[in-house]
């Protein structure tokens, strides 16, 4: 009986310890974003479960994809060190790569709903720029 006790208590704690050292996950921003909901099919195209970016998508928008703990442009992968949730606002860290640089990235996004959000620029007051989910 006693042991029961103490492995129930063992696994209680393992679990609050490790549920404390996980990392929040930005799964509600997951998906392929684009700056007008109509140009979605010119942006992103879509090949079993993986987004991409479409042929020549830079004449017809702008976008993002955020598959995982990745984050994706047209000229820049980056992978999610830490994410911070504010209320509606969601603040990251990423480590970028582009084909000459390597860097840290503040990153941050306010949900307006489900399917549309502001990218923030924090040094930028009142400069933002909206996106919207793309259905793929």
């Amino acid at each position: 009986m006693m042991t029961t006790r103490l492995s129930v208590f063992s696994l209680s704690v393992l679990l609050c310890c490790a549920s404390l050292g996980a990392p929040v996950e930005a799964a509600e921003l997951e998906g392929a974003w684009s700056t007008d909901a109509s140009l979605c099919g010119k942006v992103f195209a879509k090949s079993g479960a993986r987004v991409s970016f479409a042929k020549d998508s830079e004449l017809s928008g702008s976008g993002f994809i955020i598959q995982g703990r990745e984050i994706r442009g047209p000229t820049a992968t980056c992978r999610i060190k830490q994410t911070k949730e504010d209320g509606p606002v969601t603040h990251m860290i990423a480590a970028c790569a582009t084909d000459i640089m390597l860097s840290d990235v503040a990153l941050s996004f306010r949900s307006v709903n489900a399917d549309e959000l502001f990218r923030l620029f924090p040094n930028m007051p009142g400069m933002e720029i909206k996106y919207y989910r793309c259905s793929m």
